[in-house]
């Protein structure tokens, strides 16, 4: 009953998402350690490189959206960008200078881009509309998970096997590579979805109530500013350095197991409900931060935070599956990734100004205040989706 109506696609896109962050999360925790011990760089190249990725797989990430509404196989599109992602991360690896690593990361986030629109469509495409709140539920969980493992993975090698980071970083492209197996001979295109013209819809922001919804969520974004603030937060509190990693690890956890049921809740009782309580739990734990006193108060607190990432992060997107047209669902979800994205750099560029102009009580205030007013605002003018029946 747990896995019902998660079909086969659901499935090897949740499992090539495990194995993709368990790639990624071998080598990305590690990082900022090769970079400035191994290869010589400061800080601040380290903030060039993660400012270029991301706005790169932002942008990219539209375009590929919309394109995959005009092609008959969207598997192309996400084997291409798993294919890059996979092949390139290693080769960090063989970096002989910071410039090689901004290249390597740039062709990573460029497979980022590339496949993220199409593989949220093909979920869409590949399962009951009633249970697609589950489903995206479902692939969060195993992300996460991956998110889990990778680490602690990347930590037995160091701890037991090998001191040398290239090493870990080389043995990373061995689930990159399943990845790409499972893609090639698992994954399956949808037959008898509808192909966008090259002249219509999408190409032009979207409107009605998808455009709402979507300008609703950059709203929230701009209140939404890295989750190392938070870490930041739990340094100054008195968590020791030791406990940070172990931290982040529960915090996954909340999230992993999380996901899956707030998902198959918004197929039961609707997906704006479920979006408007995760955003209110964001809004309290963000005003929860702002007054920690104790290393127990942000364990709890990351407890809390997790929870809502289950209830949105799936859910966001099944909301937007079923307000978007089959046709232009590609485009949407590539104006949606394109929404969060564009929202997250301004979105920590004014929590850092806060925290260090006014303190970070004044910092999470504004991050919650945020919160509520996208919340207020998807309730006065996004009306619920009915709950299908499966």
């Amino acid at each position: 009953m747990f896995f019902k109506g998660i079909t086969g696609n659901v499935m090897i896109l949740g499992l090539v998402s495990f194995l993709t962050d368990f790639s990624s999360e071998m080598i990305y925790p590690l990082l900022p350690l090769f970079l400035t011990t191994v290869l010589g760089a400061g800080p601040a190249f380290l903030g060039i490189i993660e400012g270029v990725a991301e706005s790169t797989a932002s942008l990219l990430k539209l375009v590929s959206g919309i394109v995959s509404d005009r092609v008959k196989d969207r598997k192309k599109l996400i084997l291409y960008g798993y294919g890059l992602s996979s092949f390139a991360r290693p080769l960090i690896a063989a970096a002989t200078g910071p410039l090689a690593v901004l290249l390597i990361r740039f062709a990573d986030r460029i497979g980022k881009g590339v496949r993220t629109s199409p593989r949220d469509a093909l979920i869409a495409d590949s399962v009951d509309p009633g249970i697609r709140g589950k489903a995206y539920g479902f692939h969060r969980s195993m992300d996460h998970a991956g998110a889990i493992v990778g680490p602690l993975a990347a930590t037995f090698l160091l701890v037991y096997f090998t001191k040398d980071l290239r090493t870990v970083f080389w043995l990373a492209a061995i689930p990159g590579i399943l990845t790409v197996l499972l893609i090639i001979f698992k994954l399956r295109e949808v037959e008898g979805r509808e192909i966008t013209s090259n002249g219509s819809l999408m190409r032009i922001f979207p409107k009605g109530k998808l455009r709402l919804y979507l300008i609703i969520l950059f709203i929230f974004t701009l209140g939404n500013s890295s989750d190392a603030f938070l870490l930041l937060k739990a340094g100054e509190i008195g968590v020791s350095v030791i406990q940070i990693p172990l931290l982040w690890a529960f915090f996954h956890v909340v999230k992993m197991l999380s996901s899956m049921p707030f998902g198959a809740l918004s197929d039961r009782i609707g997906r704006r409900n479920i979006i408007v309580a995760g955003w209110c739990v964001y809004a309290l734990a963000y005003a929860g931060f702002a007054h920690a006193s104790s290393a127990l108060h942000i364990w709890l607190l990351f407890a809390f935070y997790g929870l809502f990432y289950g209830m949105t992060e799936g859910v966001e997107k099944a909301l937007l599956a079923d307000i978007a047209d089959s046709g232009e669902r590609g485009g949407a979800f590539g104006w949606y990734n394109f929404a969060i994205g564009a929202g997250a750099l301004p979105a920590s560029l004014l929590f850092g100004f806060l925290w260090q102009k006014l303190g970070s009580q004044v910092a999470f205030v504004v991050g919650a205040s945020f919160a509520v007013v996208a919340a207020l605002l998807l309730i006065i003018l996004v009306k619920p989706t009915v709950p299908l029946k499966v």
